[in-house]
């Protein structure tokens, strides 16, 4: 595996690929790899001869009180792990290669971020936005691979590379989980361990609150019940519980077509997502 830091190297080595045929898979990441991230990394060597991985932990995606110089950086770790994976290149740009001195522009998707996540994380999908789009332009990728516990960013980098015409296959890859049900994340690291017990309350409650909209239940019902259960079982706040369309994200009040039902809670350190697809039974 080649680990590249400047994009003259990176443009020259993309060119070779692509010289020689070679289609070229993207999986962008903030380091503090997991079993999900491996997960991608092997659907990206499905979908394509060349993989890519990046990481940046993106300064341009966290709030003022959030979690960026502690974030989790461990790539040394992260390298052995990919190459143990085969991965081909690994694009690991400092902050001035990415946002040199003078940078000035911000990519935002209207609507999209303004509600979930993006209300309690003012500005967070902007950031997501434009790092993505810098990435996919360094890259030029034929195909990229994101987790679709990350619902919202998926909808959104979809949108933006339908809008500007980015002709890249953007791929959702489901949500990969412990064995005891918990989605996979790397701030899972940020749990206490009676947090992380009492984090299961979350995925055990979407699948109860899922079953029951499939089988007709009352849509608000079903959802005003979902916090309270987290609330009791240890979780601090409950940030939003919505059903929405999978494709626009607008809010839904019954099931009669693709959905997905998505909640963030925050326990101990750790803000935790988590979403579900919820669809209405034909016939």
């Amino acid at each position: 595996m080649q680990t590249i830091h400047d994009r003259l190297t990176l443009s020259q080595t993309l060119k070779g690929f692509r010289e020689n045929d070679e289609t070229v898979a993207l999986v962008p990441t903030m380091g503090a790899l997991h079993d999900g991230h491996m997960a991608l990394v092997a659907e990206a060597r499905r979908r394509a001869n060349r993989v890519v991985v990046s990481i940046f932990v993106n300064p341009r995606q966290f709030g003022p009180n959030e979690d960026y110089e502690s974030y989790p950086r461990r790539a040394d770790s992260d390298s052995v792990k990919l190459v143990a994976a085969g991965v081909d290149l690994l694009w690991m740009p400092d902050l001035p290669e990415m946002y040199p001195e003078g940078f000035a522009t911000n990519i935002r998707v209207s609507g999209l971020p303004d509600r979930l996540c993006g209300a309690a994380r003012p500005g967070h999908f902007d950031g997501v936005a434009t790092v993505v789009a810098k990435l996919f332009n360094q890259v030029r990728p034929d195909v990229a691979i994101f987790g679709e516990k990350d619902w919202q960013q998926l909808a959104i980098i979809r949108r933006m590379a339908t809008d500007l015409d980015m002709p890249i296959d953007i791929v959702g890859f489901p949500t990969q989980r412990e064995d005891d049900g918990l989605a996979l994340s790397s701030r899972n690291a940020y749990l206490e361990p009676k947090d992380r017990a009492a984090a299961l309350a979350l995925p055990r409650a979407l699948g109860n609150a899922a079953q029951a909209l499939q089988k007709g239940a009352d849509v608000a019902l079903t959802l005003a019940a979902v916090a309270p259960m987290l609330t009791n079982a240890g979780f601090a706040s409950v940030d939003y519980v919505e059903l929405v369309d999978a494709d626009t994200l607008a809010p839904l009040d019954r099931l009669d077509r693709p959905a997905r039902l998505l909640a963030a809670a925050r326990i101990g350190k750790a803000r935790l997502i988590d979403n579900l697809a919820v669809n209405p039974i034909s016939g």
